[in-house]
């Protein structure tokens, strides 16, 4: 695999060299969620073409950044998967949804919410100083998607599907970005249908708290 370089003996620039071209870091993103197979990838990212998702798989292969693993009965077929060297990328991606969050607004037209977003969305946001002694399960389900968190003592298990009796359940929809970054009450929310909430609605305050994204800073003049 030919080698691109930014002529620059510099660890970004090096880094760059293995997830700067588009899509690889959201592939990155994806697969810190589980392993996944080529048409997983896909579904969870519409909007790429396949011979584009070919060809940053091979590269991050090449790079050492995720691997193929042959999935044992009963499934069939070949997923990927973080190498450990892949997987030390966690915290640098996590930093940067955090940065990048408090630049959303409302999604476009063409811009959707998956679950892996959703679920990287929440160990995004989540606030281990803040979850010291709390012991409470949520689920969100926002339009088509269902996520769950469960909180135990400051740790988070983010996942896809239904939580069964969770202490609070969430339905809403983009509006939840409001919500996390405090330009919404909870009682703004509840009073004017943005958001349901089934099980104690103070709960509502207790995720805020947990998953907040940080406010925006002022535009340039």
């Amino acid at each position: 695999m030919g080698r691109r370089s930014y002529g620059q003996f510099c660890g970004v620039a090096a880094a760059l060299t293995m997830i700067g071209e588009r899509w690889a870091l959201l592939i990155v993103r994806d697969l810190m969620v589980g392993p996944r197979r080529f048409t997983d990838l896909l579904n969870g990212l519409p909007a790429i073409p396949t011979n584009v998702l070919s060809s940053r798989l091979k590269e991050l292969e090449g790079h050492g950044v995720i691997r193929r693993r042959v999935l044992p009965l009963p499934e069939k077929g070949v997923a990927y998967e973080l190498t450990e060297y892949g997987s030390e990328l966690e915290e640098a991606v996590l930093a940067l949804g955090r940065w990048g969050a408090r630049s959303l607004t409302v999604p476009a037209e063409d811009e959707i919410v998956t679950t892996d977003s959703m679920i990287m969305a929440l160990r995004t946001t989540f606030r281990p100083g803040d979850a010291t002694g709390v012991r409470c399960g949520f689920q969100l389900n926002i339009g088509d998607v269902t996520v769950h968190a469960q909180v135990d003592d400051g740790r988070l298990r983010a996942a896809a599907g239904h939580l069964p009796d969770a202490d609070l359940v969430i339905e809403t929809g983009p509006q939840i970005r409001a919500l996390m970054a405090g330009e919404r009450t909870p009682e703004q929310a509840l009073d004017d249908g943005t958001v349901h909430v089934q099980g104690e609605p103070g709960l509502l305050q207790l995720f805020t708290r947990l998953f907040a994204i940080d406010a925006r800073l002022p535009a340039a003049a």
